[in-house]
């Protein structure tokens, strides 16, 4: 970067998401490939201490602070903008700075209304300006491994994906009163799948989603709404939480069809006790990964023996590793938060910020993965029904099959030639 401009960056959200981002992976990027000009947060002390964290860092000069994004933007007109605030701004923020011109990258968290959608997608065909959905899972280590392994036909025809949020957050649900979180409204006021897109985003990668295939319908079911009020009964009984009614089911189980056949099981699971995963599964004609069990199986007959005990292969995906590896993996020494995956997904929507290219998670991939939460909503009141996903690229899926304006990136999700380029000889 030492001959090349400098991007200056913009945040807006510095609550415990945008605050930790900006500490482990943001920081580290200053004064080689960033410089943060701005941090903006309806909070103010909230954005004083996050332009303090900056500005104690090496080479760092402290950021502008603001409570309003739009006098971020006009105001600063960084050159991209990160944006890390609750599920329910993302979209008009990205909009806005979308039509000033600035790139956006923002955080996960699915939509509240289909036609926000539709106008995200519009602001950047009318503008080309980028922005990008900052889905980190989609370079999880096992999630690109698999990846590979699809795309080199090691599990043959995939036939069917599953995932999903499986979190117990209790605690920061029922504390959101004291510690400012958008969870607690969301978990009163709707019941549907909140989180989608931490495996929806890697299977979509997988099965080519907007790139020769799409979404066609999804169902929903919830189960009925009991953990958070028993935990805020058992451990916080004078909060008026503990008296609250909750509309979030403890579990939402979504299934979507796909137009070239497959299905794909999503589940929301986040307010009973458990311990975290993701649960990534890829099932194909001679195989597939299984996450719960971090196992492999690619069929050599032992399968249809009765006798066989598949607990013998579990954990053995590290075995794969040597031959299998995504090359965005390979000679990385993870950092920054969530495994690395955090630094790795801003360093690709910064690699587009600095290129002028299309993000490897553009807005028909962020419209597509957050219409879940939506949709879900719809079916979930509806008993179930089955309800359309809308096409946001009009069309254009079936002739982006042969990736032909993926970008050329060491980020790249999409190209399905890259196994040419790194698979062993």
């Amino acid at each position: 970067m030492e001959n090349e401009k400098k991007p200056k960056v913009g945040i807006v959200g510095c609550g415990g998401r945008g605050y930790g981002v900006i500490r482990d992976v943001l920081i580290g990027l200053i004064p080689r490939e960033i410089s943060i000009a701005a941090v903006c947060d309806k909070y103010p002390d909230r954005a004083s201490a996050a332009a303090d964290l900056i500005g104690a860092a090496d080479g760092a000069e402290r950021p502008a602070e603001y409570t309003d994004y739009k006098e971020l933007c006009d105001i600063v007109h960084p050159d991209a903008l990160f944006v890390y605030s609750a599920w329910e701004s993302h979209f008009d923020i990205a909009i806005y700075a979308m039509k000033k011109g600035i790139p956006v990258g923002f955080e996960v968290g699915g939509a509240y209304s289909i036609e926000k959608l539709w106008e995200l997608c519009r602001t950047y065909e009318e503008t080309g300006t980028p922005c990008m959905m900052l889905e980190n899972c989609c370079y999880g280590e096992c999630e690109l491994m698999t990846l590979r392994m699809v795309r080199e036909g090691v599990f043959g025809d995939i036939v069917h994906c599953s995932g999903g949020y499986h979190h117990d957050l209790r605690y920061e649900i029922t504390g959101g009163i004291e510690n400012r979180h958008y969870r607690l409204r969301n978990y009163v006021g709707r019941n549907c799948e909140n989180y989608p897109t931490h495996e929806l985003g890697p299977i979509a990668k997988i099965l080519d989603i907007n790139n020769g295939n799409r979404m066609l319908t999804l169902t929903s079911m919830a189960s009925c709404s009991k953990g958070a009020s028993a935990y805020a009964a058992k451990n916080m009984p004078k909060s008026i939480v503990a008296r609250q009614n909750f509309a979030q089911g403890d579990v939402i189980t979504t299934v979507i069809k796909c137009a070239a056949g497959q299905t794909i099981t999503l589940t929301l699971d986040t307010t009973l006790p458990r311990t975290y995963t993701r649960a990534f599964t890829v099932r194909g004609t001679c195989g597939g990964y299984f996450g719960e069990t971090d196992s492999i199986y690619i069929d050599d007959g032992r399968y249809h023996d009765f006798e066989f005990c598949g607990e013998k292969l579990w954990g053995n995906a590290a075995g794969y590793c040597d031959r299998y590896t995504h090359p965005i993996w390979q000679n990385y020494d993870p950092t920054g938060g969530h495994g690395g995956m955090d630094y790795l997904v801003t360093e690709a929507f910064l690699e587009s910020v600095r290129n002028g290219s299309r993000p490897p998670i553009d807005v028909y991939d962020s419209a597509s993965w957050a219409a879940v939460s939506v949709l879900s909503e719809q079916s979930i009141s509806l008993g179930g029904m089955p309800v359309p996903i809308p096409d946001f690229t009009n069309g254009a899926w079936l002739c982006r099959d042969d990736i032909a304006d993926a970008p050329d990136s060491c980020y790249g999700l999409d190209n399905k030639k890259i196994a040419k380029k790194y698979r062993k000889q």
